[in-house]
């Protein structure tokens, strides 16, 4: 290649609504791009019969670094994996360049808590068709729901088989309670990485002002709001998405003597 890539390691929300792959060619282009499903999503292992926390995860991400004999990446983290990449840039600072958040607080509310326990209750039930009308719907914004309602009802179809799988709720059911314990907020001035944080302005998991209080206390954070987007925000968005993600972490210089 003419020119030395960046490496970026990107993980993600826990839900399988999460194509993550469509973004793989584009920041391919600029990045060697290392793409993470935590355990207990995706091709990951599953943990049947455990209980644990994210802390399992922050150590996963730095496991893998030292397989690939990497010191350092950018990162890049949605929803639970925005809560993750947070830990990771608390407990491993250098190991961290930069660091990207979309869509995460400081902790589990107790608003979102609340709505954790909404989908596991609704997974015991083990009816698919249930559980997509409880987690999905509240994940997209109200104006993108309505203007892709066909894509959404599509969405629908492929999700619902997948949602009435045991197995697969039950990874669902370890994931929501493993951050349950998520709480960050007495470390972030521990953080002094360059940090980007992304609000949705419509996202009604982790509201905007939850982000509003990371940048408040993060010390080298910049934050911006995209309009009329909820929790999917990279899904709504997906041209807005790879144009930040590339920008922060492409650019240079991150300080200007002007």
């Amino acid at each position: 290649m003419s020119k030395k890539k960046q490496k970026s390691e990107l993980s993600h929300q826990r839900f399988i609504d999460c194509r993550i792959t469509i973004f793989i060619p584009t920041l391919s282009e600029h990045f060697k791009v290392i793409r993470v499903d935590f355990l207990d999503q995706g091709q990951s292992g599953k943990l049947v019969g455990k209980t644990y926390t994210q802390e399992i995860q922050v150590d996963l991400i730095q496991a893998l670094l030292s397989h690939l004999n990497l010191e350092s990446i950018h990162v890049c983290g949605i929803s639970y994996g925005a809560e993750v990449a947070l830990k990771f840039a608390i407990k491993y600072p250098n190991s961290t360049k930069r660091l990207m958040l979309f869509n995460c607080g400081a902790y589990t509310s107790p608003w979102l808590s609340e709505i954790g326990k909404s989908w596991i209750f609704t997974g015991k039930t083990r009816n698919g068709e249930h559980y997509y009308k409880t987690a999905i719907p509240v994940i997209y914004s109200p104006h993108f729901y309505e203007e892709r309602l066909d894509w959404m009802k599509k969405r629908e179809q492929i999700l619902i088989p997948v949602f009435s799988n045991p197995d697969f709720l039950d990874q669902m059911e370890r994931l929501t309670l493993s951050a349950e314990s998520f709480d960050v907020r007495a470390d972030l001035k521990k953080i002094k990485c360059p940090t980007f944080i992304i609000s949705a302005e419509e996202d009604y998991l982790t509201p905007v002002f939850e982000q509003e209080y990371l940048a408040q206390n993060i010390e080298d954070s910049h934050w911006i709001k995209i309009p009329q987007t909820g929790h999917a925000s990279m899904y709504e968005k997906p041209l807005i998405f790879t144009t930040l993600l590339t920008g922060f972490f492409g650019v240079k210089d991150t300080s200007y003597l002007i």
